[in-house]
């Protein structure tokens, strides 16, 4: 069984059900919880294995009520260079998984986005797959080949990373590509399609941000 973890961020999460559905699919060996991430758990009544951060954002009352029912707290001080999600994402990384999902870390701040969006390399540099999910699509990193089992019609966002990426192929898409670059400031791999219901990105060096939306009509 792979040793999955899922980590929960204080950012926006839309649609409850999904998120209930996904945590008990994904059934993860450990939930982790940046600072008020908690609070998304309270109401479907599962406990965080563990809650970290500077707990600047999570009522006493909730702290009291996840103390009570065994969670461990690994507190920061907030006056601090890391985000509450980084360090839930560190944590989660010295845990050696197999793959850790993240759920929150989209929402109205695009400070908070960015931020997570660029902590997809912390995983990425450590051979460890991190993927950003909520009801519309999912955000991940591919830095070698990376197969996607998605619905023709999907739409997927290329982005680079790094400076430059070099040695993209894309296989199964609207517009395909054999061998391309992207470099930041030219962002013209948006707004592609899945033409199969397996698709191939390949790269060489680099790393490459991928979008994909779920829905095939409709977007967000």
């Amino acid at each position: 069984m792979k040793k999955i973890i899922c980590v929960v961020t204080g950012g926006q999460i839309g649609d409850m059900e999904f998120f209930r559905s996904k945590l008990s699919e994904l059934n993860p060996s450990e939930i982790i919880c940046a600072d008020s991430g908690a609070r998304h758990l309270y109401p479907l009544g599962i406990i965080p294995d563990v809650i970290i951060g500077d707990m600047d954002s999570l009522s006493q009352e909730m702290q009291n009520y996840f103390d009570g029912k065994g969670s461990r707290f690994v507190r920061y001080p907030e006056a601090k260079d890391e985000t509450d999600t980084q360090l839930a994402l560190e944590y989660a990384c010295d845990l050696a998984p197999e793959k850790i999902y993240v759920f929150g870390a989209f929402g109205s701040r695009i400070d908070h986005v960015t931020a997570n969006i660029s902590l997809l390399l912390l995983g990425a540099k450590r051979g460890i797959p991190v993927t950003l999910v909520d009801e519309w699509c999912e955000a991940f990193v591919v830095s070698q080949k990376f197969a996607i089992a998605g619905k023709i019609g999907q739409t997927i966002s290329l982005l680079p990373l790094s400076d430059k990426v070099t040695g993209i192929t894309l296989e199964g898409f609207e517009y395909p590509l054999e061998n391309g670059v992207m470099e930041i400031g030219k962002p013209y791999g948006i707004s592609n399609r899945l033409t199969a219901t397996k698709s191939i990105i390949s790269v060489m060096t680099g790393h490459l941000l991928v979008i994909r939306y779920f829905s095939v009509e409709d977007l967000p």
